[in-house]
């Protein structure tokens, strides 16, 4: 499939403004706990509208994949059977939930958890639908698992989990080191998902052929040509065009800023108890899970490739 970076943006973007905002909600449910000493207000507010802000940035981004923005609206009517209207139907109600979650902090409001807890639920939601956008498709094999909804779960707490600890090193430094702890175990079971999802899809083969397409069952069937030369939508929006090289520079890239160095980078921070090894870690994570997410979708192999792909 060909990555369209307004949908990469939007995933990775809302995914850490879920993660950061349950890790927001997990801080205060341990405070009113007597677990932890409770943070400064402001850790909270700040939290909220970073997550507004960057949901926000990520709804932005889902507009500029609409040939037609303006019938936008539209995109809801059919919330009964499609998970990408349910999807445009949880991202603002995720968003009123992050705003009204800071505003509550900001008031001092004994309501706030409850709001927290009701974002949390949202957030989830959210998952659940971004991911089974993509899962539900049984034609595209790579993506029809539930280690797609695992690790669309996994790695936005991963980096929002990992945003949450930066945040924490500037304004609440007694929350770092724990925040730090979730969010490397949050990394490290991201990481464990994706490979486990790398080997599986190495391992798929095909199951349409040209003689399946054709009704011709020889064996030796061979295309010779598509039938025209010039471009061609399918060409253009089911095909990613790149290399076998360039794919696999990819995967590696992303397997080390989303997973390896953002570990390393974390753990170096809670021992020198740095702010900015914790942004390092953040901005890192974040630029890799970006790759990430168009290896997502160049791996996957529309059917029709068979015919378009092999003969471009």
């Amino acid at each position: 499939m060909k990555p369209a970076f307004s949908v990469v943006f939007l995933t990775t973007l809302s995914g850490a403004a879920q993660g950061l905002l349950i890790a927001l909600v997990g801080v205060e449910v341990c405070a009113r706990l007597g677990l932890i000493t409770a943070p400064s207000q402001t850790f909270f507010i700040v939290g909220a509208a970073l997550s507004v802000v960057l949901g926000g940035l990520g709804l932005l981004a889902s507009f500029f994949h609409l040939g037609h923005p303006e019938r936008a609206w539209r995109a809801i009517a059919m919330w009964r059977t499609s998970w990408l209207s349910r999807e445009c139907l949880c991202l603002p109600a995720f968003l009123a939930c992050g705003a009204l979650y800071g505003i509550a902090h900001w008031l001092g409001a004994p309501w706030s958890l409850a709001i927290g807890v009701i974002g949390v639920l949202a957030s989830a939601a959210l998952f659940v639908c971004t991911a089974m956008i993509y899962a539900c498709l049984r034609f595209l094999q790579e993506w029809a698992t539930p280690l797609t909804m695992v690790n669309f779960v996994l790695l936005g707490c991963a980096s929002g989990f990992t945003l949450a600890t930066a945040c924490a090193a500037w304004l609440a430094p007694s929350l770092a080191a724990g925040l730090a702890a979730c969010a490397c175990t949050l990394t490290l079971a991201g990481c464990a998902t994706r490979v486990a999802a790398l080997k599986r899809n190495a391992r798929l083969r095909p199951k349409s052929s040209v003689q399946s397409a054709t009704g011709i069952t020889q064996p030796n069937v061979v295309q010779k040509s598509r039938g025209f030369t010039a471009g061609a939508f399918n060409l253009r929006e089911f095909f990613h065009g790149q290399t076998a090289d360039t794919i696999k520079r990819v995967k590696w890239t992303f397997l080390a800023g989303a997973f390896g160095v953002p570990f390393v980078l974390m753990l170096a921070g809670m021992a020198a108890q740095s702010v900015a090894l914790f942004c390092a870690a953040s901005v890192t994570q974040y630029l890799g899970l970006v790759a990430e997410r168009w290896f997502f979708f160049a791996e996957a192999r529309h059917p029709q490739n068979i015919y378009y792909a092999r003969a471009s």
